[in-house]
């Protein structure tokens, strides 16, 4: 045992993880023994047993976690408890059921792991049950390496097809059989039509051949690109925070301290329809962050994001008591001079045959009098407030953005649609095969039946269990056909406006952009990509806080290109500075000067760290002087080399 608890920890290093052991046993005497044991090997321990209830073992978790190197368990470890943070388990006892064994290895083994596990399983060579458990667990791992999957160990009970293990190691022990016969009995042969047989019924989890990795790796980015950056998130509850007439403040640690909730917002998480009312709001929050990730190195943070109750009791007063004026409309200005008109704001929803929502869309519409165009809702952290006490007189009439809007949730519908066509085709092919395969299998089973009947055999219980089996089987094949006939009939519901913004451009020189440096600047910036490999796309025109996406075989680059006749100090906007802080590496600010004349181009990598920016808060702009952007950004062309030729 402790040979084995050395060779771990030695394992565990390899792969960098949490020195961190599981050990499981049957009963609790052996708990107890081996809890003792290790302690005198100078490890420390803790454990989990069925007498302890789920508090106390979820306090034990906690202890394995962050304190002791190994827990000892029996199987109550496996109820309410996360142990995906441990990578190593050791089976001091294993069950004679092996789909036990099957459910144990699950406990780290499953959807969310992070690293290899490698599981120990010690078992005494010279029982019969002992020779057994070897030849099983042999068996099991020559089917892993043929078929190049650990699922096998996740679904024992499949691999063995017409062999009850469980019957088999009763056997061994009873002496019912030799160990010879029930060897034998294991030793399956490994050939094609057998491995096959494995794929088709470990089903989607095996059939890798069908996984778009690329596109998976492509939905992910987007997320990526798409995903509500927390600094937004934190924006809007600071502000809407002192709206309702709460009060926060900075702590030198870079934590926010809430000291005090408004009457109002208690009141609304108090209340029983209140959406969160299973969670409730503590009267003061002294350490509070928006970001996932210092959350999870700060346990005794508050994380505080959608789904969090004083967050989403403060969304609520907001609705409750500025959804009206929201859509009467604001007044907000262009620093870049670009916009001027209305930017309309609805909801747009498509729901499936169910009634289940598929999907919700924010819809941001500009309309500047002329024509309609879909822009991205964050461009809003790129306007400048108005202050004004009257409301805004919204020219344009609600109804031409509407139907603008009608017709962008029916291209919505069209994405979903084309996604849950490619589901239901794995669906079919793994699920409603399945089942008509194993109905027709029974149908042949029962036609055999009937024969012996007839013949005069008392099958009468057998004939009747196989019906019934048959039956539920049919039953779950319609319910299965409906389900897949219900998620692809989709409808989308109408539009709800949510509210309209007014944008005055900036008439001053100052921010303004010249469309034509700006274009020369894309061109150089795109050529230059090409010539290193990557691929990039224009996307300046999708207002997701950077112009140019570049991809190349090890990276992708989110690119923001600043373009200027001569020289002189760049402005980043709040959603391009707010994105070069979430993206840090993967951001890059690529400056060209004298874009007319002799082009020069400027590489600054990660410019939210790397370079000094001063906000200019009547603006909204992050201001990076010219010597800033010069001294720091590797510098490309000029005089000496061409970049670009009009």
């Amino acid at each position: 045992m402790n040979l084995a608890i050395t060779e771990g920890i030695r394992k565990i290093r390899e792969i960098g993880g949490n020195e961190k052991i599981l050990i499981f046993t049957e009963s609790r005497d052996t708990l107890e023994y081996l809890v003792d044991k290790i302690r005198t090997w100078g490890y420390k321990v803790n454990f989990i047993h069925g007498g302890m209830k789920l508090d106390e073992r979820i306090e034990a978790e906690k202890i394995f976690k962050n304190e002791t190197q190994i827990m000892v368990a029996t199987e109550a470890a496996g109820e309410g408890i996360n142990l995906q943070f441990c990578h190593l388990m050791i089976n001091y006892d294993i069950p004679w059921n092996p789909n036990r064994l099957e459910q144990r290895m699950g406990r780290i083994h499953r959807y969310g792991q992070q690293k290899d596990v490698y599981i120990f399983n010690l078992i005494a060579e010279d029982t019969r049950e002992g020779k057994v458990l070897v030849k099983i667990l042999d068996k099991l791992e020559e089917i892993r390496n043929a078929i190049g999957s650990d699922k096998v160990f996740d679904v024992i009970g499949e691999v063995f097809q017409g062999v009850n293990l469980y019957q088999l190691i009763l056997e061994a022990v009873s002496n019912a059989k030799s160990t010879d016969e029930i060897i034998k009995e294991l030793d399956i042969k490994i050939d094609e039509e057998y491995l096959k047989r494995i794929k088709d019924a470990l089903g989607e989890s095996l059939a890798t051949r069908n996984i778009d990795f690329t596109r998976i790796k492509e939905m992910a980015e987007r997320a990526k690109e798409y995903r509500l950056v927390p600094e937004y998130v934190e924006e809007f509850f600071k502000k809407a925070l002192c709206l309702a007439g709460g009060k926060y403040r900075i702590r030198k640690d870079g934590f926010i301290s809430i000291d005090s909730i408004p009457y109002e917002i208690k009141k609304i998480a108090g209340d029983n329809n209140f959406k969160n009312s299973s969670s409730f709001i503590l009267k003061s929050y002294q350490k509070v962050t928006f970001d996932k990730y210092i959350a999870s190195k700060n346990p005794d943070a508050d994380f505080i994001s959608f789904g969090h109750p004083l967050l989403e009791a403060l969304i609520e007063w907001v609705i409750k008591n500025h959804f009206v004026k929201l859509q009467k409309g604001a007044l907000f200005e262009d620093p870049s001079g670009r916009y001027g008109g209305t930017i309309w704001f609805f909801e747009g929803e498509v729901k499936d045959g169910k009634g289940d929502t598929a999907g919700k869309r924010l819809l941001a519409i500009y309309d500047d009098g002329k024509e309609l165009m879909e822009v991205n809702p964050a461009i809003l952290w790129d306007f400048v407030p108005v202050d004004t006490k009257d409301n805004v007189s919204l020219d344009i009439t609600e109804k031409r953005a509407q139907n603008y809007a009608i017709d962008l949730v029916e291209r919505y519908k069209e994405e979903i649609l084309k996604e849950r066509k490619r589901q239901t085709e794995i669906k079919i092919k793994y699920g409603v095969k399945s089942l008509e395969y194993i109905i027709g299998k029974l149908d042949e089973e029962l036609t055999e039946f009937y024969e012996r009947e007839e013949s005069g055999e008392q099958v009468e219980i057998v004939i009747r269990n196989k019906e019934d089996k048959k039956r539920k089987y049919e039953e779950a094949l319609e319910k299965l056909k409906r389900e897949i006939e219900q998620q692809t009939s989709l409808r989308i519901s109408m539009p709800q406006f949510l509210g309209a913004i007014h944008v005055i451009p900036n008439t001053s020189k100052e921010m303004e952009s010249d469309e034509e440096i700006e274009r020369i600047g894309m061109k150089i910036v795109m050529e230059h990509e090409r010539k290193q490999g990557r691929k990039p796309e224009d996307v300046s025109k999708e207002n997701l806080g950077y112009d140019i996406r570049s991809k190349g075989e090890k990276e992708t680059r989110y690119i923001e290109v600043k373009a200027r006749n001569q020289e002189g100090d760049i402005a980043l906007t709040t959603n391009e500075w707010l994105k070069a802080k979430r993206f840090k590496e993967e951001y890059w600010l690529y400056v060209v000067a004298n874009a007319s004349t002799t082009p020069t181009l400027y590489i600054i990598n990660n410019p939210a760290e790397n370079l000094k920016a001063v906000e200019k808060v009547e603006v909204v702009r992050f201001i990076v002087p010219t010597e800033e952007w010069k001294q720091k950004g590797k510098k490309i062309g000029g005089q000496d080399e061409k970049l670009y030729r009009r």
